[in-house]
């Protein structure tokens, strides 16, 4: 997937998701980026996922993962 239609679709996602896995399973920086971005409103979230595409995109990809396991536990 280009890194245009990465960007799209994290713009388009909740955020919750990847926040929280950036915050649970990421180094010092995402931890911290990842509460920055609980916190942010829409012109700061898109700069967060425009500056750092690929490395969010590796979270909301863990973070769809987690949202799917959490979904099954609940069924």
């Amino acid at each position: 997937m280009h890194e245009a239609d990465r960007l799209e679709q994290l713009l388009a996602s909740e955020p919750y998701w990847t926040a929280r896995v950036m915050q649970e399973q990421g180094s010092r920086f995402y931890r911290a980026l990842g509460a920055a971005l609980e916190a942010a409103d829409a012109s700061n979230r898109r700069l967060i996922y425009a500056t750092w595409t690929d490395a969010v995109w590796d979270f909301y990809l863990r973070g769809r993962r987690l949202e799917e396991t959490e979904a099954a536990g609940e069924g």
